[in-house]
């Protein structure tokens, strides 16, 4: 017995003399038959010599059908069914017949259901069928896959005989080794190479180097196998050590390639589009993934964990899978994507379009994570600039876009946004624009808030902590209330103050530092060059001077204009009562004011006016002081 390149060996010698008609199989040898074989509704019209001579079981029903006129045999339990035994038929007869990967476990069990072993016949089919076996299909990749995908059909019978785990043994050992050292002939992914390492072209040497493999290269091979297959397969593979990065990877592969939901695309390309299956199949399917998953961290992308988290919900999963599927994302959700959390609500009792609360349980998952590796705190120095910052402020960068953009739901109510904008610690917002940012955009869709609800929405930020620009922007902003107005407004001057104040000390150095170069009558070419660039410098620095000027006295005129704005609201209310206090105040600070604010009583108005007074009159003697600072330094 020789084995071909196609990995098949030939048996028997004689022509095929067996014919088929409709249900029933002939054999043609010039002698009527004598024999009837019976599998399922097929019918074999055989002899009993070649039969009996093969098989021991054969042999012992022959005999006890002897007795009736006609020799019927039934064999309704043969694995493998009528396939199996047309082939063993043509063997017992000597037809030729050629072994492969895709029929030898069929004739194996086949031939060992029948009991045809070396004592009823030298060279008989088990032998036959174990010797291609072991020399032939386990030491090829491709065959042991194949043949392991033949066992679902012929269990109990492969299990038994230790087939499927032979093949399991088999593919592990070589999914474990480099793919170049199987053996020669081999053929991967449709090239074949020499000892040597050349590619082979019919045969012949071409003299190119094959392409390198990668670890994910079986992959897409395994993937044709049924998950009970696969999964023992993967199980082969742990016990031998394989990397857990490796396990992970193939079943990202293998879910993609059977959840429609999720994507089509890796790195090895588009992958082909597989049988559908239900949902339940999938439900089912998805749930045993998520068992297997590695649980180290990074392991798995988290694009990939979103969308089995996103289908999870859809198929209506287990609870326990879901919970274990946050809980993945949340240990690696500073590498999470704006796009993928947008996680759309698919449960009618839930009243907002996407699911905060899976997203706040997520978050939660992330904040117990950094806290068990000993998260940073406020008190220790200079830690925005320690690498285990990073990550927080990453989620909490995130955190703010997702805010931004499940603001404008009118159904989800404050306390939700304030739950989830408030989970992260303070530290974790070296700014707080991206939050000023959502808390706008919430305001705009939900304009019906009261001026309570809109003040303590306004808390979650931290008027110190926004940019020069953000500051500019909210001083004009008709939505917040009027305290959070004027705090923005001190803190921008806050800012400009020591704007200023740097720019004036770097200006000063770079003048202290020309002074050498105007005074001097030689200059290197190098000097010159330096001199010319502070001069620049100098000029752009004035001209942000300027910048900053022109903005303090449009701040003062801003606070002239609030003053003369009380003063008539003061002549207003002396004649009117108090409806003039409502009907001035200028709209740009959304003022909504209660009830008892527009009360006739004159000394409610008088303490409205003294205290909006008192807040102007320190903000008019600040802005002053700055100016004539301003105007010294300069």
């Amino acid at each position: 017995m020789a084995a071909s390149a196609s990995a098949s060996v030939k048996l028997g010698s004689k022509p095929d003399a067996f014919r088929r008609q409709g249900q029933a199989w002939f054999c043609t040898t010039g002698l009527p038959s004598d024999v009837t074989v019976e599998v399922g509704d097929m019918s074999f019209h055989l002899h009993k010599f070649p039969l009996l001579s093969k098989s021991a079981v054969l042999e012992q029903l022959i005999e006890e059908s002897s007795d009736q006129e006609e020799c019927i045999i039934k064999l309704s339990d043969i694995p493998g069914g009528a396939k199996s035994f047309e082939m063993v038929a043509r063997f017992c007869y000597g037809v030729k017949i050629e072994l492969s990967s895709s029929n030898v476990v069929h004739l194996r069990c086949a031939s060992e259901h029948l009991q045809m072993t070396e004592e009823i016949s030298d060279d008989n089919l088990i032998a036959q069928t174990e010797m291609f076996l072991n020399q032939v299909v386990l030491r090829n990749w491709k065959d042991s896959l194949k043949a392991l995908e033949t066992c679902d059909d012929l269990l109990p019978h492969a299990e038994d005989l230790q087939i499927v785990k032979r093949c399991i043994e088999s593919l592990a050992s070589k999914a474990t080794t480099d793919p170049n050292l199987f053996g020669w002939p081999i053929r991967e992914h449709g090239l074949m190479q020499s000892p040597g390492g050349s590619v082979l072209w019919n045969g012949i040497s071409t003299g190119a180097r094959p392409r390198n493999f990668s670890s994910d290269w079986w992959y897409d091979d395994v993937s044709s196998l049924s998950f009970p297959m696969y999964k023992r397969l993967l199980s082969g593979m742990e016990s031998r050590r394989i990397r857990p990065e490796i396990i992970a990877g193939s079943l990202a592969y293998y879910a993609r390639k059977y959840i429609p939901g999720l994507s089509r695309r890796n790195s090895m390309g588009t992958m082909p589009l597989a049988g559908t299956l239900s949902d339940v199949e999938q439900r089912n399917l998805l749930e045993e993934i998520d068992r297997l998953l590695p649980v180290q961290k990074g392991l798995v992308p988290t694009k990939l964990l979103l969308g089995l988290l996103k289908t999870s919900m859809i198929l209506k999963a287990s609870s326990t899978c879901i919970a274990n599927l946050e809980k993945r994302v949340g240990m690696q959700l500073d590498q999470a994507s704006l796009e993928d959390l947008l996680l759309p609500n698919y449960s009618y009792t839930m009243e907002t379009l996407y699911n905060v609360e899976c997203v706040h349980r997520i978050l939660e998952h992330f904040l117990a994570m950094d806290q068990a590796n000993g998260g940073c705190s406020p008190c220790i120095d200079d830690m925005m600039a320690s690498p285990s910052m990073i990550p927080i402020t990453a989620v909490a960068k995130l955190l703010d876009g997702y805010l931004a953009e499940v603001a404008p739901d009118v159904n989800l109510k404050p306390p939700k946004f304030q739950a989830l904008a408030s989970a992260l610690p303070e530290y974790a917002r070296p700014l707080d624009d991206g939050l000023y940012r959502a808390i706008d955009v919430y305001l705009k869709a939900h304009c019906w808030l009261s001026e309570a609800e809109r003040e303590q929405l306004c808390r979650l930020m931290d008027c110190q902590k926004l940019s020069l620009e953000a500051c500019t922007h909210a001083a004009q902003n008709e939505r917040l209330p009027l305290r959070v107005v004027v705090q923005v407004l001190f803190f921008e001057q806050l800012q400009l103050r020591t704007s200023i104040a740097g720019c004036l000390l770097v200006s000063d150095n770079l003048e202290g530092s020309s002074r050498p170069l105007r005074s001097g009558c030689v200059a290197m070419s190098g000097e010159a060059g330096g001199w010319s660039a502070a001069v620049r410098e100098n000029q752009v620095l004035k001209v942000g001077m300027d910048n900053m000027r022109m903005r303090l006295a449009e701040l003062e005129k801003e606070c002239s204009d609030m003053r003369q704005e009380i003063e008539k609201l003061g002549r207003g209310g002396g004649k009117n009562g108090g409806g003039g206090w409502a009907s001035h105040v200028p709209r740009r600070f959304s003022l909504k004011m209660k009830p008892q604010m527009c009360s006739t009583q004159e000394g409610s108005v008088s303490e409205q006016q003294k205290s909006m007074s008192a807040k102007l009159d320190k903000l008019q003697a600040k802005l002053s002081k700055q100016k004539r600072q301003l105007s010294a330094d300069a």
